[in-house]
């Protein structure tokens, strides 16, 4: 079925451009992106058919079509929200030649508005609890973190070679860094003042990030 092929062509869309036109057809992408706010909005666990295709403004029965079942469609989704994020901090490294700038851009990248990751993290930490039970959604999560991952540490090589960052494994380094970033903005989504706090978060994560790299160099 169409839905099933779907999520197996998926499997490169999270190491791919974000583009809609490039990796998604436009219904499969406006479906997506209705998806993906019902499950801001109501959770994983009380995602509906009905809901997206409500919000999509189409009828149910063509979510079958391009989806084959709910888990496909959640599957799918969260490939395409993860690939934007993956892309949007590539973008923004590649726009920096300094190590130190790099890790601005980058969470200025990560960062990107108080609505925005507020509906990303309770989403993500939704989806983390299913990838502990299902080997499907745990590939997507593993590949994810292994893209962020290589991103951080090829940041981290950039300012070992110039010398401000210490040296250390540069893998390692990547774990921690994002350690750091997960744990801000698991304090921060339960923030009751998460819209005022978001820009002081976003500076804490800058200072505790360069602090960690730069300790010893």
């Amino acid at each position: 079925m169409r839905g099933n092929q779907s999520v197996a062509e998926s499997d490169t869309l999270i190491r791919a451009s974000d583009r809609d036109s490039e990796a998604l057809a436009p219904k499969q992408a406006h479906l997506i992106r209705s998806a993906y706010k019902v499950m801001g909005e109501r959770g994983l666990s009380h995602l509906s058919l009905q809901d997206v295709a409500d919000e999509a403004g189409v009828s149910k029965a063509i979510l079958p079509y391009y989806f084959d079942s709910k888990e496909n469609l959640i599957l799918l989704t969260m490939r395409w929200v993860l690939a934007r994020v993956a892309q949007r901090i590539r973008e923004a490294i590649d726009e920096v030649e300094t190590a130190e700038g790099k890790v601005s851009a980058m969470v200025d990248a990560i960062f990107v508005s108080p609505a925005s990751n507020r509906r990303f993290y309770l989403v993500f930490f939704d989806f983390l609890g299913y990838a502990a039970r299902n080997d499907r959604f745990a590939d997507v999560g593993a590949t994810f973190h292994e893209i962020c991952n290589g991103l951080y540490a090829e940041v981290i090589r950039v300012g070992q070679e110039e010398g401000v960052f210490h040296k250390r494994d540069a893998r390692e380094g990547a774990t921690v860094v994002r350690a750091l970033v997960d744990g801000l903005f698991t304090q921060w989504v339960q923030d009751r003042s998460w819209e005022k706090s978001h820009a002081e978060c976003r500076e804490v994560c800058k200072r505790s990030i360069l602090t960690y790299l730069t300790a010893g160099a």
